[in-house]
């Protein structure tokens, strides 16, 4: 075989299903820019116009990190310092904190000041090999300012080689100028914003905060049914601080991801693992608002729910720029093994993206993002707290 580029003396952690997921001796061959083989380097034969020597390391997929809410203005270290004395998030929301305060600095920067706060977040997250990150609007809620939002995470993935996958999540928290209306609120989602936002082509998915102090139910089905109706895919935050069984609903819409989850009942994960939704699992948010209840893990395994896990990259419950860092809380927190956390930020994240066909494992076909790593073991990556290894990240075969 003739390749592009090889890879070779490397332990593969392919994470594709069925088979060995680590191979040792194992070489990665690009054409294009895709994966053409990945496998034992002994089973094949080979030329290339380019051979690097992986010296032993871990070869991963790249990184993905499929829950972001990266773009957003100011900070939130006030009300951190309100909670670690021990004011609950939910107080603080209802006080006119919370989202709220964040969309005032939303809406107050411009484009290119979104842009600037965003991207030194981002690239934290490129040098611990994130190759595709998911990043969501919702501190603007007005059509002026979501679009700003969007137009910006759309120029983050001009200006950094990522591929950026943008969602729509109107339907965060009524603005303080309809405080008290969620319902004329949901209006202008549905019957400005969103179609708005497919004929801008700025968004591939919608999302909704299907909670007590968020939106109920109803509202949430009507954002759906908009979403559906303009050809947009579907996400949900459900069942963080309450069961209103959204995993459901959304499970119902066909929806792509339920997250957050950790009061998410026996029908839901039944209904997710019906519909093929997956299950995104936020340590970073769990451990820092201090949450007790966990997600019910085993639950999800049994119903068969494919389970991811990302930062939920956000300045008020998950200031969090390391995808490391929640694979290790993956693990210490939510009791995940070594493998379902690897999985659950590379080919469980495609999967909660819809992109499973493109990119999260080693496997040809796929885009030919790595991640190099300085460790001779998998498990070193979850294992490690505080600790970057990333020798090289490749993006397309680059």
């Amino acid at each position: 075989m003739r390749f592009d580029t090889v890879w070779t003396n490397a332990t593969l952690a392919t994470m594709a299903e069925g088979g060995p997921w680590v191979i040792a001796g194992g070489m990665v061959g690009a054409v294009a820019g895709k994966i053409a083989y990945a496998g034992p380097a002994a089973d094949v034969s080979f030329e290339a116009d380019k051979t690097v020597d992986c010296a032993g390391r871990v070869v991963t997929p790249g990184l993905i990190d499929a829950h972001t809410h990266l773009v957003y203005g100011g900070n939130r270290a006030a009300e951190f310092e309100r909670r670690i004395a021990g004011v609950s998030y939910e107080e603080i929301a209802r006080a006119g904190g919370g989202i709220v305060s964040t969309v005032a600095a939303t809406r107050a920067a411009s484009e290119d000041e979104l842009i600037a706060q965003s991207l030194p977040r981002l690239d934290a997250l490129i040098a611990e090999g994130v190759t595709t990150i998911e990043i969501k609007s919702g501190y603007g809620l007005s059509l002026e300012h979501e679009l700003k939002a969007l137009r910006a995470i759309r120029a983050l993935g001009k200006a950094r080689d990522v591929r950026v996958v943008p969602t729509f999540l109107g339907a965060h928290t009524v603005p303080a100028e309809l405080k008290g209306h969620p319902g004329a609120y949901i209006d202008l989602v549905c019957d400005e914003m969103i179609p708005a936002v497919a004929g801008s082509r700025l968004a591939v998915n919608v999302d909704a905060f299907c909670e007590g102090i968020g939106f109920t139910p109803a509202e949430t089905e009507r954002v759906f049914a908009a979403a559906r109706a303009y050809g947009l895919k579907i996400k949900i935050h459900a069942e963080q601080l309450s069961d209103l069984n959204g995993a459901a609903l959304a499970a119902h819409y066909g929806a792509l991801s339920a997250d957050h989850l950790e009061h998410l009942n026996a029908d839901g994960a039944a209904a997710m693992a019906k519909a093929g939704t997956t299950a995104v699992l936020l340590p970073g948010a769990f451990y820092f608002t201090r949450e007790t209840r966990l997600p019910p893990v085993q639950m999800l395994r049994d119903a068969g729910v494919r389970i991811a896990l990302a930062t939920d990259c956000n300045p008020g419950t998950s200031p969090l720029t390391s995808l490391l860092l929640a694979v290790n809380m993956g693990a210490t927190l939510f009791r995940l093994t070594v493998q379902e956390c690897l999985a659950g930020v590379t080919r469980e994240a495609a999967f909660a993206l819809g992109l499973q066909n493109e990119i999260g494992t080693l496997e040809a076909g796929k885009a030919c993002d790595l991640a190099i790593w300085e460790v001779g073991d998998p498990a070193e990556l979850v294992y490690r707290i505080g600790f970057n290894p990333l020798h090289t990240r490749v993006r397309g075969g680059r």
